[in-house]
């Protein structure tokens, strides 16, 4: 009889085992393929030539924003693509290279900091699920509008206007004072909300939905790192479509941003429950408003 238990015993933790490894051998089997197809499918793009040249104050200026974008995003669960998103418009980056640029980036940002916030234990697994599938409809149904029915000049005011109310909220949510803990009801409809958001205007997953969760009272840490590893599938699916309908543009851009986010993602998710969160959201969202104003000036 003691034997059997031990052997149920061991047979239970080897099945926990196993289901914790797919976390992170799933991410890491779909960044390899990612890398796969996108050189199969356009290395004919690249020469060394072509590599050297994009060695430059632009590659450097992309990669700084990769850095400071993810080192926001891991660390506050938002901001990510509103931030890159702010810099690049205002850096003079077209909407739908922009768009497709951050999407596209993300896979392998937001892939990064789900390895991390995994290593540091800092997932809620149930949560994960309840955002994973309505936020991936939502981003494809978003991704698809943006490639090949909404005109990226058209609505580029749109996202700035968009984005001074995603660092709106931001702030609100930083100055709130002994948020009581609340059941979040409706967490497939936020989830596609936020998904839909964050493709056409290139950033708002974060904002809408680790916003809303704090503010409804849930645990910073996980809140943080779930929603951050829900956004692996979310910026996937999405740049997916990016890529199926409206092809890649901005190799440099998307180059820089992967190289800045990548090595700024372990380092976000260590500094989680280190930092004074406060200071931090009131900083970037005046930052992203005073980005987006700048982006506005220049349309009007």
């Amino acid at each position: 009889m003691e034997n059997e238990l031990k052997l149920n015993n061991t047979a239970i933790k080897a099945d926990a085992l196993s289901k914790e490894r797919l976390w992170v051998i799933i991410p890491v089997v779909l960044l390899l393929g990612l890398v796969a197809t996108l050189i199969y499918n356009h290395h004919a793009e690249f020469s060394w030539n072509s590599f050297l040249e994009g060695f430059d104050e632009n590659l450097l200026a992309f990669f700084l924003i990769g850095v400071f974008a993810q080192l926001v995003d891991g660390a506050l669960g938002m901001g990510y693509g509103a931030t890159s998103t702010s810099f690049l418009l205002a850096y003079g980056v077209p909407p739908v290279v922009s768009s497709t640029a951050v999407h596209v980036s993300e896979m392998f940002t937001t892939g990064a900091s789900a390895l991390s916030h995994h290593r540091f234990g800092n997932i809620n697994k149930k949560l994960v699920k309840h955002l994973l599938i309505p936020g991936v409809l939502g981003s494809i149904t978003g991704a698809y509008l943006l490639s090949d029915v909404i005109n990226g000049d058209v609505i580029k005011p749109f996202i700035a206007v968009y984005m001074i109310v995603l660092a709106a909220i931001i702030i609100k949510k930083a100055l709130k004072k002994n948020v009581k803990k609340k059941k979040t009801k409706k967490l497939g409809v936020l989830a596609v909300f936020g998904g839909f958001m964050d493709s056409v205007g290139g950033g708002g997953w974060g904002p809408i939905v680790t916003s809303t969760l704090l503010g409804r009272g849930r645990n910073p840490k996980y809140t943080i790192g779930s929603v951050n590893a829900a956004e692996f599938a979310i910026s996937f699916a999405s740049g997916i479509t990016f890529m199926l309908f409206g092809g890649i543009h901005g190799w440099q851009v998307i180059i820089g941003l992967i190289l800045g986010g990548v090595i700024a993602a372990p380092i976000a998710a260590f500094l989680v429950n280190k930092i004074k969160r406060k200071s931090m959201m009131i900083a970037v969202g005046i930052l992203i408003i005073l980005l987006s104003l700048k982006t506005l000036s220049k349309l009007l």
